[in-house]
């Protein structure tokens, strides 16, 4: 029933943590008051769901991330190693890499569903608004990004 899920959720992990260190990374540079309590606040969101997540893989016989390397070998969203990003830059990668979390999380609600693993959907529901939410957010202030250039 859950062998699906359990193999979808090392990766679902893997984009989630890249995405928070990519977070964390643009918080620490981003110079903006409003925008760097913003990222952390995203950072700090994206995290505690990784952890949510990872225990319930394990409640459903499932594996975890195991390194930084493990997380190297199957994430999708792209590092960013650049020197300098401009602050509109980054809110809009950020805005992208939502989005494609929020993807991730859709195709594995869609999974939990089909076997009735209601318990996964629904904290997988819980956290895909949250990150939808960030994705909002990131888009509204990308509406007034000139202002960060």
């Amino acid at each position: 029933m859950f062998g699906i899920f359990r193999r979808w959720k090392p990766k679902g992990q893997m984009y989630s943590f890249a995405l928070y260190v990519k977070t964390k990374n643009f918080h620490w540079h981003l110079h903006f008051r409003d925008y760097h309590l913003l990222l952390d606040e995203h950072a700090d969101a994206i995290f505690d769901s990784i952890d949510i997540m990872a225990e319930r893989v394990r409640r459903v016989g499932g594996t975890t991330i195991r390194s930084i390397s493990h997380i190297g070998t199957l994430q999708t969203i792209e590092d960013d190693n650049s020197d300098t990003v401009s602050a509109g830059e980054m809110i809009q990668i950020l805005m992208e890499d939502n989005g494609h979390i929020a993807k991730m999380i859709r195709d594995a609600i869609t999974v939990c569903d089909k076997n009735r693993d209601s318990a996964t959907s629904n904290q997988l529901q819980d956290i895909l608004d949250k990150t939808e939410r960030r994705k909002w957010f990131l888009y509204e202030v990308m509406q007034g990004s000139k202002n960060t250039e």
